[in-house]
């Protein structure tokens, strides 16, 4: 296997992922910033230029980060960071998916439109009027995470699960780029703070 590796916090999902899991891949480094992705070159391996991509032994190409980890703890042996049962499955999966559409989303997208806009304005269209509202789609969506977080160790319980990679990988992005933790929600930045002193999160 080789995984395309780049700057940002998608492929630091997939770093940190590996880490937790102990699996070793070869990787490829691509220059993001240089916009090495969208040229000819990467857009043969990737066609939709993003990042991070994971090619197997057969050629088969694996994009999206959830679906680059779950197939990675579906075929590495060890404890799973999805899960291991169908309820496990469950609950894991309905957290990266609440992360993914109410923080990481709206988190990307604002970032693109306000500081990162002389970076992707002419990769993909920008919607700066739209930017404000993004950061506070995220603001509101922690508040009440922050709520759900009360007397849990992880987002998922007490079972280190994808969704704590996944979002810790987000809101350390989000401190680099002007959306920083608020750090009056006590129970996520406990959470936080928990996350931080993890080895795999410095992959």
């Amino acid at each position: 296997m080789k995984l395309y590796n780049s700057v940002g916090p998608n492929p630091q999902v997939v770093r940190t992922f590996l880490a937790e899991r102990g699996i070793e891949v070869d990787m490829a480094e691509i220059d993001l910033m240089g916009g090495e992705n969208r040229k000819e070159a990467y857009l043969k391996i990737n066609p939709a230029g993003q990042l991070p991509a994971l090619i197997l032994q057969d050629g088969t190409l694996i994009t999206e980060i959830t679906a680059i980890c779950e197939y990675l703890d579906e075929t590495a042996e060890g404890e799973r960071l999805i899960g291991s049962t169908p309820e496990e499955r469950a609950q894991t999966r309905r957290w990266v998916r609440w992360c993914d559409l109410q923080v990481i989303e709206p988190m990307t997208r604002a970032f693109r439109y306000s500081e990162g806009l002389p970076l992707f304005k002419d990769r993909m269209p920008c919607f700066p009027d739209a930017a404000p509202g993004l950061k506070e789609s995220v603001q509101h969506s922690l508040q009440w995470l922050d709520e759900q977080m009360a007397g849990k160790t992880w987002i998922a319980g007490e079972r280190f699960t994808l969704a704590d990679i996944m979002l810790f990988s987000f809101l350390a992005f989000g401190e680099q780029i002007g959306q920083p933790l608020d750090r009056k929600l006590k129970n996520v930045s406990a959470w936080y703070d928990r996350m931080s002193e993890r080895e795999s999160v410095k992959a």
